[in-house]
């Protein structure tokens, strides 16, 4: 191998290698960004769902909290899935650098004995004087003497290359062992949450199958559920009839006419799709907005005005906006609610248990409502909504990504 080739194929293997590694670590740190993501979720909710196992007897919320385990479970798993393929890919790619460099190395070697062969040779019966002196010619002896300057520098070369392949191939080396470690890691990682995930999974079949022998109970649920949603559409509606009468001097609007206060709110709010507060610290979607099957029940569908966030026992419910509190209520079936108004923007808090505001009064962002309330079964549930003027907003297109 000569010197010209061996340092370009050591630049195409480093400049290779490195680009290659570039690329991994920005997938790599996507990865890890991921896992802690879901093991934050994992954790979160896994408190709520301690929380509803406390009630001997399965609920709704208990198997809306196991789904959610099950769903950040799968998505840790796919993420640590990922994590073990990209560790694959380095390893492979990590083999073939080492596999070259020990061939290389080898042939340097040989080259190199070669060399220290052809020189005994080339020396026997003559010394390196009697081989410069028997010269015919100072030009001839001019010439040798380069010659074997050549080849002593050629020979010191080849030393130094099977040293820097020795030393890039330990290097090498050292880092696939490290790669193989954490692919062993990740491989008993994956293991272990597919365990936990089958025993979710159990769980939840179990929480499932009693709930089916309980048809009569969960209809009857269903029912006063959807009284209690009349009752607070029916609340909102006449808020939002009267403040648009208000705003409109008696006439037939659709709309508040805002002030400039209110437009300058309204507009601020609109500003804010996608990265409101949770109005709660912790907690996760037990039910989405629209209309969906039941999850027990067959041929049964709930419609949902909001979204359904389970959280944990007396945890604090906040303004996620700036507002002026349009009312609050007690409504049977939805506990007390709180409304909210941001010029012709409205959000709905409701299955509070306690409130500690009043009418009239104005509210900065992230400012106490009150606490959520935990029923019989040990669920900790807020009823979230997002209105403008009368119309229902999916709130999960306002609030942040968790």
């Amino acid at each position: 191998m000569t010197q010209c080739k061996f340092f370009t194929w050591l630049f195409l293997i480093t400049t290779l290698f490195c680009t290659y590694e570039g690329i991994a670590q920005k997938s790599k740190s996507q990865i890890e960004k991921e896992k802690k993501d879901n093991l934050a979720k994992i954790s979160e909710v896994q408190k709520i769902l301690k929380e509803t196992e406390t009630e001997k007897k399965a609920s709704i919320g208990q198997l809306q909290a196991l789904n959610k385990q099950i769903e950040a479970r799968r998505a840790l798993i796919s993420s640590i899935t990922q994590e073990i393929e990209l560790i694959n890919g380095e390893i492979s790619d990590l083999s073939i650098v080492v596999n070259s460099l020990q061939t290389d190395l080898e042939h340097l070697k040989d080259e190199y004995g070669q060399m220290i062969y052809d020189a005994y040779k080339a020396n026997q019966g003559f010394s390196k004087l009697t081989f410069l002196f028997s010269a015919e010619t100072f030009n001839q002896l001019f010439l040798r003497l380069k010659y074997l300057e050549q080849y002593t520098k050629a020979r010191e070369v080849q030393v130094e290359q099977i040293e820097k392949v020795r030393d890039a191939l330990n290097q090498q080396m050292g880092v696939l062992v490290v790669k193989k470690e954490e692919q062993d890691a990740l491989l008993k990682s994956k293991v272990k949450e597919n365990k936990n995930l089958l025993s979710l999974k159990n769980k939840q079949s179990k929480v499932v199958q009693e709930l089916s022998k309980r048809e009569k109970e969960l209809r009857a649920e269903v029912a006063e559920t959807k009284k209690a949603v009349t009752r607070l559409d029916k609340l909102l509606a006449k808020i939002i009839k009267a403040e648009i009468e208000k705003s409109n001097a008696g006439k037939n609007a659709n709309s508040i006419n805002l002030t400039a206060d209110m437009a300058r709110i309204s507009t601020s709010f609109e500003g804010k799709r996608n990265r409101l507060p949770w109005p709660v610290q912790s907690g996760f979607v037990s039910e989405r907005f629209g209309k969906h099957p039941h999850p027990v029940l067959k041929n049964i569908w709930v419609e949902n005005q909001g979204v359904d966030i389970q959280t944990q026992k007396n945890a604090q419910v906040k303004a996620v906006f700036e507002g002026k509190v349009a009312t609050t209520a007690f409504v049977p079936g939805m506990n007390r609610v709180v409304i909210v108004q941001h010029g012709d923007y409205y959000t709905l808090y409701a299955k509070l248990k306690t409130v500690n505001v009043k009418k009239g009064q104005v509210l900065r962002a992230n400012e106490s409502l009150g606490e959520v309330f935990t029923n019989s079964d040990g669920i900790s549930e807020l009823q979230f909504q997002v209105w403008k003027n009368n119309v229902k907003m999916d709130p999960e297109k306002w609030l942040a990504n968790k």
